[in-house]
């Protein structure tokens, strides 16, 4: 029937948004479908309208599509609005467990320390635009001033930037001085110039994986897990994204199938219901959930 067809389109399509980093044979047997059914699907993407990339294999519908930006714009809170609310839930004095949870989501998507300084504001706006460009033209460009926290030095840094991240707060690039790709935050950036030297170093660039915990890292590690009613259940209330990697196994019991890039975050869930999970594979992660089992005794 058309509205299963349809059904299967948009379950698709908000799987390629969410930016998983898949390649097609990953996404084809994520969503039980076809290769040819799979490209018959992109075709139908973007003729609709949507932007769909492939870089080096791995496909996604683009955010900047014209149809998110327009559900963006419809949805979203202009940069004043949010300063608003942000001072208003300021003078909220309630430990209620609803206004505490819209604090900390304003927190995750707006930076108040620039979005409540004008100066910062038109200074960051720039910054996002040059960096734009570099990526779209493909050019080299110098970070100016860059404060590093870890080094607890600041410094100008020559790079290839290839990807925003975390909202455009954060541009992932290759760093020519040292040949490793990095994450940079924009609001470390006293300027940024962009040259006319185009990128020499593409096959260096490696893509950065987030997983459902937001752990950030070029590797992963593929997790599998039978979980009972109660784990897996928490997992898609803490972590709704989970919802795609979990398949019923019948018998109150589910599977779930996961890339993580981290065992901390699928670690901590794991040692907290270990009487209702059972880890089926991934032995790095067996070793480490060992080791802190082992850990655990030491201090009790």
């Amino acid at each position: 029937m058309r509205h299963d067809k349809l059904q299967k389109e948009l379950e698709l399509l908000a799987f390629l948004s969410a930016n998983h980093h898949y390649t097609i044979n990953e996404i084809c047997e994520q969503m039980d479908i076809s290769r040819r059914s799979m490209y018959y699907y992109l075709h139908f993407f973007e003729e609709a309208g949507f932007k769909v990339e492939n870089n080096n294999g791995i496909y996604h519908i683009s955010r900047e599509s014209s149809f998110f930006r327009k559900m963006f714009d419809i949805i979203s809170f202009t940069e004043d609005e949010a300063i608003a609310m942000q001072r208003l839930l300021l003078q909220v004095d309630s430990p209620d467990a609803v206004i505490e949870k819209i604090k900390r989501k304003f927190e995750r998507f707006y930076d108040f320390h620039i979005l409540d300084n004008e100066q910062l504001r038109k200074k960051n706006a720039q910054i996002v635009s040059t960096l734009y460009d570099a990526v779209k033209y493909e050019r080299q460009v110098w970070l100016k001033g860059y404060s590093s926290a870890n080094s607890n030095t600041t410094s100008d840094r020559l790079v290839e930037p290839f990807l925003f991240m975390n909202n455009n707060r954060e541009i992932r690039c290759y760093e020519l001085a040292s040949g490793i790709n990095k994450t940079f935050k924009l609001s470390r950036m006293t300027d940024v110039e962009m040259l006319e030297t185009e990128w020499q170093h593409r096959d260096k660039h490696k893509q950065i994986f987030t997983d459902i915990f937001m752990f950030s890292g070029e590797e992963r590690y593929q997790v599998q897990l039978r979980m009972g009613r109660l784990s897996a259940s928490l997992i898609r209330e803490e972590y709704p994204a989970s919802e795609w990697f979990l398949k019923e196994e019948g018998d109150g019991h589910w599977l779930l199938n996961l890339d993580v890039c981290s065992f901390l975050g699928i670690g901590r869930f794991v040692l907290g219901l270990y009487d209702d999970i059972e880890v089926l594979g991934c032995d790095a992660f067996k070793d480490y959930l060992r080791q802190c089992i082992d850990m655990m005794q030491k201090k009790v």
